[in-house]
């Protein structure tokens, strides 16, 4: 996971990546444990020794908790918690754990966890958003806003009516849905947003059933993105799926340079991940579909993350998360 670097006058400034860390937990042959799947950890090599030499029980440790609750997580306390790998969280700088569990109805494929570290100039937010039963609102349940804190607070005080806002337009589909600029009237907080430099806004519908409806948000600013790159992709008539929406850092025109790509059944890891209904994580550009390789070269990534999103127990969308 490779160094923002912000330009001034004379000087470059390095910054760390808002996400430090991400790692993708499967269940095992028996079901009974996770098992580390994957995970790209940038530099982290002692944290990565670590999380290869663990596995998590039903409801043990970040992972195994968002597996008990069918839930996503947002565990801001690494160290007086039940997360397992506090001591090797600690010497990685990492401060906060976002666990969020892939579900075909109440089956888990997978759990993908994402850490960020306390870097005093991160701004951005990685939100879980609840409507309990047959609430016709949505509130938050937990949110990691780096030094957003005046956005923060209007969050705790917000809820959204299904089809209002980034959480409730994505309730209300049950597909993921992206933002590429937060403006009125579609982002009800886009003055916060725009006052913090919030800039983009992505939401993944994580659970909705009986029970209620879960969502995940991940906004994004400029100099600290969340990610360089978000995609959503959907299958198509042919049997093979179809970029849908997204948007570059790198690329204003991303969308546009995508809309006639294609990624067949077998190709790639998005591909993958939509057969499979497991989240994947791929670091080798050259194993990609032709139109996603060209595109990840020309940008300057080299890995990705694909997690697939079930409308019940149908796969519905693959979200493509880039670095």
């Amino acid at each position: 996971m490779e160094l923002l670097v912000e330009h001034s006058q004379d000087t470059a400034v390095e910054k760390q990546p808002f996400v430090r860390a991400i790692e993708v937990w499967v269940p095992n042959e028996d079901g009974s444990h996770l098992e580390l799947e994957d995970g790209i950890y940038g530099g982290l090599g002692d944290f990565e020794k670590v999380a290869r030499e663990t596995r998590f029980a039903f409801g043990e440790g970040l992972p195994g908790r968002a597996w008990a609750e069918a839930a996503p997580i947002i565990l801001k306390d690494l160290q007086g918690s039940y997360f397992m790998r506090g001591e090797a969280a600690m010497a990685a700088g990492l401060t906060c754990g976002v666990a969020l569990p892939v579900l075909a109805g109440r089956v888990l494929k997978g759990v993908v966890v994402f850490f960020c570290g306390g870097d005093e100039e991160h701004v951005g937010a990685l939100e879980i958003w609840r409507a309990a039963g047959r609430s016709p609102e949505m509130g938050l349940v937990e949110g990691y806003f780096g030094t957003a804190e005046v956005f923060e607070w209007v969050a705790r005080r917000i809820h959204f009516m299904k089809g209002i806002g980034l959480p409730g337009l994505t309730w209300e589909s049950a597909n993921p849905v992206v933002f590429e600029t937060l403006s009125a009237p579609r982002f009800l907080r886009w003055e916060k947003a725009a006052e913090v430099g919030i800039t983009r806004g992505v939401g993944i519908p994580v659970r909705i059933d009986a029970d209620g409806a879960w969502v995940m948000t991940f906004l994004s600013a400029l100099h600290t993105p969340i990610a360089v790159r978000f995609e959503v992709w959907v299958p198509n008539a042919k049997g093979t799926l179809s970029f849908a929406s997204g948007y570059c850092e790198r690329h204003p025109d991303h969308a546009a340079a995508m809309a006639n790509v294609t990624a067949g059944i077998g190709d790639g890891a998005i591909a993958r991940a939509f057969r499979s209904g497991v989240p994947t994580i791929a670091t080798n550009t050259a194993l990609e579909a032709p139109g996603i390789a060209a595109s990840m070269l020309a940008a300057g990534l080299g890995s990705l993350v694909a997690i697939p999103v079930f409308r019940g127990t149908g796969l519905s969308a693959v979200v493509a998360w880039y670095l």
